[in-house]
């Protein structure tokens, strides 16, 4: 039976322990519904600010962790009243027990001493009853005395066990009661301990979650900038493209007007002229050249304000057909800023104002002076229709450059090409001691703003070659590695190169990289993905880079002049020390393969 009772107590600690894990569970239940809510709410309104979610997961981790905490208290404080009224009635039980058995233990031990004792005096009283009894000696006390004595002090002997045995088992008792409570309490401890690990956990892991929120919540952030940027992006793109149609359609109706004006005049070669250009430049207009560099930009907003001003001075000075070209003109002087929006106070038509740069200060005699300016370059150049391309490039230099310019060109070369253009800048810097004379690219700086000339004008390629041909017969390359920055002479065909490009402005405008080894110009061309192999047929304006050992290592570049019946003809510096024109079969072992820019 007290067995039973010390089972019973012990299944009530078992139960109490279970209830600290039903707590546990409960808590994690808890937690598990509190995180759902929270996604609930982070996720409910897919266009609510992300701050407004930063601000629901934040609550939701704090609420994860206030319940916890609060679920554990609760439950550890019940299980913590219900383990010491189970050791309460622990203690009673035992002590109870102990009690009634060391009581028992001393009744049997007392029962056996005075039965040893009655059997002790039977035996006695058989001996003092012998028929024959002794005579006792002198100073010997009778058998009698003896048997009596030997009684007495057997029942004290008796007493004295039983007092020992119940002290014995009083202290077996109390000594176990002890051991059971200080079991018990250690018992308490532990739990207490777990539950105190436990809601530390706890507060670890709610704190873990608002971490996981807050970066949950500053990715969101993130990916919003971005989108907003990107979005941002798209909607300038798409300004850019709805400006570049309307500067088209403003291209179609000017031309549209020309071309009733010529009907009302007669003019019926002026209008087959103004047909195709309005046809060619709206179709460039709309849809844009094969690539960027080719492709037709509009004017700014500041020069069509200047449209109606333009067109009263191009036909007062007769040429009512070139307002596109007068347009891109400004746009390349000034954006259509300032008050000489055309540059225009330098030259020979300026009788009002200092012939010094921007030296006009009213806006419609700029535009007065350089109406008149265009007019004389595109009548020196003998400039027959606003399609003229290459009389009109030969009209731009001159715009730029002078008039002077334009008479030279005709008398040595019978026209306008970048490389005559590059000479007389040079010969005119020289005669003036200025480091530059003039702008070498003009006409084409000028064209990407002409809506109708795009689709007559070679693309941007030929410019290099026509440089690097200027500069056949040079030897050493010394105008090549010291304008790269070197102090003496090195392999130079890299910095012959570099110095093309930059001749054309192609290093400014990012379509050639500076480079003085040839493998930094094949890694950027890679980089780029504008790289391709040696069976590539090239074009002119490519770069070409060799490898005559075949081993891997880059030794040389140059410049691809053309490429016709699987022969590329190349310009090359540092070609036996010179400026060199060579040639190779298509695919030949040497050639390593091509930087392609794009022009």
């Amino acid at each position: 039976m007290a067995d039973i009772k010390t089972r019973d107590a012990v299944k009530g600690t078992i139960k109490t322990l279970d209830k600290a894990a039903i707590a546990g569970e409960r808590m994690k239940s808890a937690y598990a519904k509190t995180k759902d809510k929270a996604e609930q709410g982070y996720y409910a309104e897919e266009n609510s600010p992300t701050e407004y979610a930063s601000d629901k997961v934040s609550r939701a981790s704090g609420c994860i962790k206030d319940e916890g905490i609060h679920q554990l208290n609760k439950q550890g404080q019940k299980n913590a009243q219900t383990t010491k009224e189970n050791i309460g009635r622990a203690k009673d039980k035992i002590a109870e027990f102990k009690t009634k058995r060391a009581v028992k233990a001393v009744e049997q031990k007392k029962a056996k001493a005075v039965a040893e004792q009655n059997g002790s005096l039977i035996r006695n009283g058989a001996a003092s009853r012998s028929p024959v009894p002794d005579v006792p000696r002198q100073g010997e006390m009778p058998q009698t005395q003896t048997g009596a004595s030997q009684l007495i002090k057997t029942r004290q002997q008796g007493k004295k066990t039983i007092k020992t045995t119940a002290r014995n088992a009083e202290k077996t008792v109390k000594t176990t009661a002890k051991g059971t409570v200080k079991a018990t309490e250690k018992g308490v401890k532990t739990a207490g301990a777990t539950s105190k690990t436990a809601i530390k956990t706890t507060e670890q892991t709610a704190k873990a979650a608002q971490k996981t929120a807050k970066a949950s919540v500053k990715a969101a952030q993130k990916t919003a900038q971005t989108a907003k940027a990107t979005a941002k992006a798209t909607a300038e793109a798409t300004k850019t493209t709805v400006r570049a149609t309307i500067a088209a359609v403003k291209a179609i109706i000017a031309g549209t007007k020309a071309l009733i004006s010529a009907l009302i005049a007669g003019g019926w070669v002026a209008i087959v002229i103004i047909l195709i250009v309005v046809l060619l430049g709206c179709a460039v207009s709309l849809f844009g050249g094969g690539s960027e560099s080719t492709s037709y930009t509009p004017v700014s907003a500041e020069v069509e304000a200047y449209t109606p001003l333009i067109q009263k001075y191009a036909k007062q000075y007769g040429i009512p057909e070139y307002v596109e070209l007068i347009k891109a003109v400004m746009m390349q002087e000034s954006g259509g800023k300032g008050s000489d929006p055309m540059q225009a106070a330098e030259g020979s038509f300026n009788k009002k104002y200092p012939h010094e740069p921007n030296g006009i200060k009213d806006p419609e005699y700029s535009i007065e002076c350089g109406v008149q300016e265009l007019k004389a370059t595109l009548t020196s150049a003998e400039v027959e229709s606003p399609i003229d391309m290459e009389r009109i490039k030969l009209a731009l230099q001159g715009y730029n450059f002078g008039n002077g310019y334009i008479s030279w060109a005709k008398n040595n070369y019978g026209g306008y090409s970048y490389a005559n253009a590059v000479e007389f800048s040079t010969m005119q810097a020289a005669r003036l001691g200025w480091e530059k004379y003039g702008d070498t690219q003009y006409p084409a700086h000028v064209l990407r703003y002409y809506p109708y000339g795009r689709a007559f004008t070679s693309g941007g390629n030929q410019a290099i070659v026509e440089v690097a041909l200027t500069q056949l017969g040079n030897e050493g390359g010394e105008p090549y590695w010291s304008w790269y920055g070197f102090d003496g002479r090195v392999e130079w065909c890299a910095c012959f190169v570099s110095w093309c490009s930059e001749q054309c402005g192609y290093l400014e405008s990012g379509i050639i990289p500076k480079f003085s080894l040839c493998s930094d110009g094949v890694d950027w061309f890679k980089g780029k993905g504008q790289w391709q192999d040696r069976n590539y047929e090239p074009q002119a304006g490519d770069l070409i880079f060799f490898d005559w050992g075949n081993d891997g290592s880059i030794d040389h570049v140059g410049i691809v002049e053309k490429c016709e019946n699987g022969t590329v003809y190349t310009v090359e510096g540092n070609s036996g020390d010179a400026c060199k024109q060579q040639s190779y079969p298509v695919g030949s072992s040497s050639i390593y393969g091509y930087g392609v820019p794009i022009y």
